[in-house]
């Protein structure tokens, strides 16, 4: 059995929490098909492995920050995943963590100039030819990708969504996590820092996601024999 430990860097509003969980909850759902155990490190709120080693393979959450604020523990968690790459403990990024991982292996992230992102999403997968559906929420977007990083997807308004480091590192700018009762809770606590626009595009969820698909990606990434 592999332990995955999970890097919390963003916590989920107190009203959601009763009925949700925190976001390394929602990763744990996410993988519940798959042998796992879990370790949770609250690394927003300074708590932090003592090594790479303490886990098999690492995922890190969601954020409200961005990967460029000057705070210590997004710093940290740089050195963090640049130590993982080194010791070729796996990880997998969602959403922030997809940003924060670029931006530690030497990519570009800013603030995407066509505005908030959020709501169910297309994106083409260049490595199988499929077409998935996820949620997104997000301002922030991978510019340029790291040297060592493949893109793997896109959207319409996302180039860089998922990115591929070798076999050490997988990520994703969508939630994958999210089910849809979440989001739509979510997306209200948010509504004030929306746009009215994209609140009332995004606001409910009509479309069937591919949770499994991702669900089994990420799970037999991080199980694989290494």
């Amino acid at each position: 059995m592999k332990t995955i430990g999970i890097l919390i860097t963003g916590h989920t509003p107190d009203q959601l929490l009763p009925d949700h969980g925190n976001y390394a909850d929602m990763f744990a759902a996410l993988l519940g098909d798959f042998d796992f155990t879990f370790r949770y490190y609250t690394v927003v709120d300074g708590q932090f492995p003592e090594s790479v080693s303490d886990a098999d393979g690492w995922m890190v959450t969601g954020s409200k920050h961005g990967v460029y604020e000057e705070l210590d523990w997004i710093r940290r968690l740089e050195g963090f995943i640049r130590d993982a790459h080194a010791a070729k403990v796996p990880m997998v990024g969602i959403c922030f963590g997809h940003q924060v991982m670029a931006k530690a292996m030497g990519g570009t992230v800013e603030k995407f100039e066509g505005g908030w992102t959020v709501g169910t999403r297309t994106y083409t997968r260049f490595d199988t030819g499929a077409v998935q559906t996820a949620l997104a929420f997000h301002q922030d977007q991978v510019i340029t990708p790291p040297p060592s990083a493949q893109v793997l997807g896109e959207s319409d308004n996302c180039r860089i969504a998922v990115l591929r480091y070798g076999d050490w590192g997988l990520s994703y700018q969508p939630h994958p996590e999210f089910t849809p009762t979440f989001f739509e809770e979510l997306t209200e606590t948010q509504r004030r820092i929306l746009p009215e626009p994209v609140y009332q595009a995004a606001r409910k969820v009509t479309q069937p996601l591919s949770t499994q698909d991702f669900s089994q990606e990420i799970g037999a990434f991080l199980a694989r024999p290494r």
